[in-house]
């Protein structure tokens, strides 16, 4: 008896060393994805940004306008500097500076409403993608995965071979169809900005 205990713990240490090897000799797998990128590629991101550009284009093109209308009345006041009488110079001038903070102030409501727009979108579509992106980590090994668009991710080097990106839109699209006749193309710049508040300045006096 006082022989047999000593073959067990021998036996189990050897096992348990022959199990650490083979996990030891198994290193983590880890993965990378751009997570916004993939849902703005996916057939049904892809729709769901064009819907919202397409929302916001009648103020993308009213901006726009003002933005013209500004830059014709700084042009009126540069050509008309020696023939303009003081009076309507001054005038001009005034009706300039009120234009143009109005402007940049309506850009950057419009800047961040848009943007709140596509940050509920973004949340709207992570739980469906995230149920792909578990799958596909489970069935192929992932240890780790990290999400190289986010700024908290501090990720300084990665070979393209680590990044599931356009495997994970694949499978997302297989999964999730679009209805037929309502393919998606893909906008501009995914997730961008509906408008981009110009580089104005108050005019000279």
């Amino acid at each position: 008896m006082n022989r047999i205990l000593p073959v067990i713990a021998t036996t189990l240490f050897v096992s348990s060393m022959c199990a650490w090897a083979q996990t030891a000799a198994q290193p983590n797998k880890v993965g990378v994805i751009h997570f916004e990128g993939a849902i703005s590629s996916t057939q049904q991101g892809q729709k769901a940004l064009n819907d919202l550009q397409a929302r916001y284009d009648p103020k993308r093109k009213e901006l726009e306008k003002r933005q013209t209308d500004l830059a014709a009345k700084r042009d009126q006041l540069a050509k008309g500097a020696t023939t303009m009488s003081e009076e309507a110079k001054a005038k001009l001038t005034t009706d300039i500076d009120q234009s143009t903070r109005a402007l940049s102030r309506d850009l950057d409501d419009a800047q961040n409403d848009y943007q709140q727009d596509v940050d509920r979108l973004l949340q709207e579509f992570y739980p469906r993608i995230k149920v792909v992106l578990d799958k596909y980590a489970k069935d192929n090994g992932y240890s780790v995965i990290l999400d190289i668009g986010s700024q908290q991710t501090p990720v300084v080097y990665m070979s393209d071979a680590v990044d599931m990106t356009t495997e994970i839109v694949a499978l997302y699209d297989k999964a999730n169809p679009l209805p037929a006749g309502a393919a998606a193309t893909p906008p501009a710049k995914p997730a961008a900005p509906a408008v981009k508040p110009p580089a104005v300045a108050p005019a000279k006096k």
